[in-house]
C-alpha cells in the first residue's frame, strides 16, 4: 500500500481525503481504491466520522472532474470533429463514429457520467465527452456528484466493514483497477493498429 497516502490521511483528515480524491479524478492512475478504504477503516476505529469522509471524498472527487470537463468545453464539438478529420486514428474514431457517439452522448450523457463515475480507467476521462458535448455545468455536476457518492460510499463501507483486512479489499480492487485499466489500454492499441476511416 502507498503508505505516503495513508500517513497523509493520518496527518490531515478530511482535507487529505479531498485533497486526494481531487487529484484522483483529474490525474490518473492516484488509486481511489486505496485511499477511501484507508478512510472508511479509520472511520470504523473511530478517528475519522463515517459521512465526513464519504462527503470530503465525493467533493474533492467532482471538484478533480471540472478539470477534464472545462478542456472538453474549451475543445467544443466542433474542433473535435476537424481534428478527427485530420487525425481520426488516434482516438481511433472515424467522423461517422464520433457524430453517432456525440449524439447519443447528448441523449444518454447523464447515464453515462453516473455510471461513468463508476468505471475505473473511465472515472476520470467520462467528464470530457461531457464538456465536448456541451452539457450544462449543473447537470454535469449532479451526475458526477450522484457517481461520485455512490463510488466514495462503497469504498468507505469495504474499508470500515473489513477493518483491519482493509488493505487486503484494497489490494484486491488495485488488482482489479489495474485489469480494467490494462484492458481499455489493449483495446485502444488494436483500435489504432487497425483503425480504418469509413
Amino acid at each position: 500500500m502507498d503508505e505516503w497516502i495513508v500517513e497523509l490521511i493520518v496527518q490531515h483528515g478530511y482535507s487529505a481525503i479531498a485533497l486526494l480524491m481531487l487529484l484522483e479524478s483529474a490525474i490518473p492512475p492516484l488509486p481511489s481504491e486505496l485511499i477511501m478504504p484507508f478512510a472508511g477503516y479509520a472511520a470504523g476505529l473511530g478517528e475519522l466520522n463515517g459521512v465526513m469522509v464519504v462527503l470530503a471524498g465525493t467533493l474533492g472527487s467532482v471538484a478533480g472532474t471540472l478539470a477534464w470537463y472545462a478542456i472538453g468545453r474549451w475543445i467544443g464539438a466542433e474542433r473535435l470533429r476537424n481534428w478527427v478529420g485530420r487525425h481520426g486514428r488516434w482516438l481511433p474514431l472515424s467522423e461517422r463514429e464520433l457524430q453517432k457517439a456525440l449524439d447519443w452522448f447528448e441523449q444518454k450523457g447523464h447515464l453515462a457520467v453516473l455510471v461513468g463515475r463508476l468505471v475505473p480507467g473511465v472515472r476520470t476521462l467520462i467528464s470530457f465527452p461531457a464538456g465536448i458535448t456541451g452539457m450544462e455545468l449543473p447537470r454535469f455536476l449532479l451526475w458526477t456528484g450522484a457517481g461520485s457518492l455512490l463510488w466514495c460510499s462503497l469504498l468507505t463501507a469495504v474499508g470500515a466493514f473489513l477493518g483491519e483486512r482493509y488493505e487486503l479489499a484494497s489490494n484486491d480492487l488495485e488488482l482489479v483497477t489495474k485489469a480494467v485499466v490494462a484492458t481499455l489500454a489493449l483495446v485502444y492499441s488494436w483500435r489504432v493498429a487497425t483503425f480504418k476511416d469509413a
